[in-house]
């Protein structure tokens, strides 16, 4: 069986794709697998380390705030989509896949589009209870369509082929040894860890006011914080720490990207970070507490809408960014950090909403697909 998985923009469709990727090779050894994304986009990288054979194919978004900048990338970007029917085509023809499963981000739509009207079998996987475009369109033209959150069903517009699966997860997650993790980390007995992200990307003023908390943990406490930066973050926030003089104690790590999750998450006591559906998903498996600073800046607001369903199981801390200040990540953090037994419940509270079926349920309905006639 060959597959092909369309994947790219951010971890939050990468890894769900490296996921699956995953299992289904568990599942059937013998497969060969695919993806197809951005030679210039994080997937090459990831994907690349995983071991998986790589198709570079660029699809760009319309940036829709009109500035210079912003029309030199849109005309970039026609000039990618203009491409990307042909280029998919080709990676059809190398390839020859059995099935095609687009993970999100834009490059996912030309390729599955392109597979589903060639007649090969087609799957998507939607991470987020309010779709984006791309899987809006993809989900009328696919055979099977996997959604994360049972909101996004009748978001996704085709109901009858539509199954609730929650948001895959690596298996590593479930099954990590937190005393070996923070002793890999360098964490001492007692001393609480602390893991801060932005994203992939990066969240300016998230970065910001963890700069303000690393400050006053370094004067304060005997915390061990490793904090990644994101790409686009990366120099601002190494100029900020420089000022600050937090750039090169040894209670505070920066990083560009977390690039082993699992390990890193059982080491830690408390999260910050965005809310995105498989951040939460992660941190739901590992069981952490978690203060969420929901990203203003998506599709109807849908990463505020998740954090809340933590905060309200006494999982989570959930503060928006307008609200978010140095001092008043500062208290929080004091406050959880001074009773570890709350950070434990906590924890408890958000494993409950693990679902570590996710991945059986997945490809489950993938192999009943493959049984059905192209």
């Amino acid at each position: 069986m060959r597959v092909l998985i369309a994947a790219g923009g951010t971890a939050g469709h990468i890894n769900p794709a490296l996921a699956i990727a995953g299992a289904l090779k568990k599942r059937h050894p013998d497969a060969e697998i695919h993806f197809a994304g951005r030679q210039k986009g994080m997937e090459y990288g990831l994907v690349s380390k995983a071991g998986y054979a790589f198709h570079p194919i660029e699809v760009n978004g319309i940036q829709r705030r009109l500035t210079p900048k912003n029309i030199a990338r849109n005309l970039v970007a026609l000039w990618h989509l203009a491409l990307s029917g042909p280029r998919a085509g080709a990676i059809l023809r190398e390839v020859k896949p059995d099935l095609v499963i687009g993970a999100g981000g834009y490059v996912s739509g030309p390729v599955v589009q392109a597979a589903a009207r060639r007649g090969i079998r087609t799957a998507i996987h939607e991470q987020n209870a309010f779709p984006g475009v791309t899987n809006k369109i993809l989900a009328k033209q696919v055979d099977l369509v996997f959604a994360a959150m049972p909101d996004a069903v009748q978001r996704l517009g085709a109901p009858d082929k539509t199954v609730v699966t929650g948001n895959p997860v690596r298996e590593e997650m479930f099954r990590q040894d937190r005393p070996a993790a923070r002793r890999a980390l360098g964490a001492k007995e007692g001393q609480a860890v602390i893991i801060s992200f932005g994203g992939s990307l990066g969240a300016q003023v998230l970065g910001e006011r963890v700069a303000d908390l690393a400050k006053w943990e370094i004067a304060q406490r005997d915390f061990l914080h490793v904090h990644a930066t994101g790409s686009i973050e990366k120099a601002d926030f190494a100029a900020l720490a420089a000022r600050l003089g937090i750039d090169h104690s040894p209670k505070f790590i920066i990083r560009e990207y977390i690039d082993n999750m699992p390990e890193m998450l059982a080491a830690a006591d408390l999260v910050i970070s965005r809310a995105g559906a498989l951040t939460l998903a992660e941190i739901a498996a590992v069981g952490r507490a978690s203060v969420l600073i929901p990203s203003p800046n998506v599709a109807e607001n849908h990463q505020y809408h998740n954090a809340m369903q933590l905060q309200k199981l006494g999982a989570a801390v959930v503060v928006e960014e307008k609200e978010l200040t140095g001092e008043k990540l500062i208290g929080i953090v004091d406050k959880l950090t001074k009773d570890p037994a709350e950070l434990m419940l906590m924890g408890a509270k958000a494993r409950a909403l693990a679902q570590p079926d996710s991945l059986d349920k997945i490809c489950e309905n993938l192999d009943q697909l493959m049984k059905t006639t192209a």
